[in-house]
């Protein structure tokens, strides 16, 4: 009874959040004393998640545009031909999107926000994050099968090779009410997602026309760029780069957040990411209590500057 994982792709290629959540996989069946299979959605190089643990791929290539009913229905009979009993997921609007609809159709209790492998399998025992990312709580699941949503950069990416055995698996995909008729796609951006740094902005920026310097640092940094509800709703940014409770969710190992207060939705939205920096004009700025790291000054005289001290570490250490 291997240990299934749903790893996600785009464009034939593999999103990090699916090289994390095979890592983790693997170190549950290795608890588990089972091995790790893994569904993948015509993904072109398959073999690369051997890298990560797993034994068995089984890639369906009948399809690679995103429909939920469709997806959550093949992970279903992914499922049901491995007998997985531990079905992994991670943290994305999709997995997140997928999950509830998975959970039903096995019958299995669904814990999301997970961040470290079961602390015990008998009774099978996760913790996770509860309280918009306030607190932990250790949860038990007592349903024969158990699906997990792994929290993005919980876990990490740790490489433990593997013969991976590619098999094409062909189930009966359910039809849907839904289709998509075309998508639009930022080109040449690291996406929030996947990004190991974010650099955020809000209405400290004045206007969208100040957002050159934003996308510098970002690029410095080899980060993404996001932005606070406001900055969305006034059509400064895209709302694809709103983070927050109400937006995307952000868990880089580095938030930098500029001329943004910190509403309470925003730092819900943020609070899992492991180091968060401010840069404020406002001392009483209430993301100063939840940053690690704070600068009170004017965004316009600290970020060039910070850029520009970058620029030279990066050329010094070239």
């Amino acid at each position: 009874m291997p240990v299934l994982v749903y790893t996600e792709s785009d464009q034939g290629k593999f999103k990090k959040a699916a090289l994390e959540v095979a890592s983790y996989g693997k170190a549950v069946a290795e608890a588990m004393g089972t091995s790790l299979t893994a569904l993948t959605f015509k993904v072109s190089d398959a073999s690369e998640l051997g890298n990560y643990g797993v034994d068995k791929v089984l890639n369906i290539n009948s399809t690679n545009t995103f429909n939920a009913k469709i997806y959550a229905d093949a992970i279903k009979q992914a499922a049901e031909k491995e007998n997985a009993t531990v079905v992994i997921l991670s943290a994305s609007a999709d997995s997140r999107y997928l999950a509830p609809l998975v959970s039903v159709g096995l019958s299995a209790a669904y814990v999301p926000n997970v961040v470290a492998t079961p602390s015990n399998l008998s009774p099978f025992t996760v913790k996770r994050t509860a309280f918009t990312n306030k607190a932990f709580c250790n949860t038990e699941l007592s349903t024969a099968i158990k699906i997990i949503g792994v929290s993005n950069n919980s876990f990490g990416l740790i490489e433990n090779k593997a013969a991976a055995h590619i098999e094409d698996f062909s189930p009966s995909l359910a039809t849907s009410s839904t289709s998509v008729t075309s998508t639009d796609k930022a080109s040449d951006k690291v996406t929030i997602a996947d990004a190991e740094v974010v650099v955020s902005a809000g209405r400290g920026l004045k206007g969208p026309e100040n957002w050159g310097m934003i996308e510098e640092l970002a690029d410095v940094l080899g980060a993404a760029t996001a932005c606070s509800k406001p900055v969305s709703d006034l059509g400064w940014r895209s709302h694809s780069e709103h983070v927050g409770q109400t937006g995307k969710p952000v868990a880089a190992n580095l938030y930098i957040a500029i001329g943004i207060s910190g509403a309470i939705q925003h730092l819900a939205g943020i609070n899992s990411s492991k180091i968060k920096v401010v840069i404020n004009t406002d001392p009483e700025a209430p993301f100063f209590k939840a940053a690690d790291y704070g600068i009170v000054g004017d965004a316009f005289e600290v970020v060039p500057k910070l850029i520009e001290k970058l620029k030279v570490f990066k050329a010094q250490n070239a």
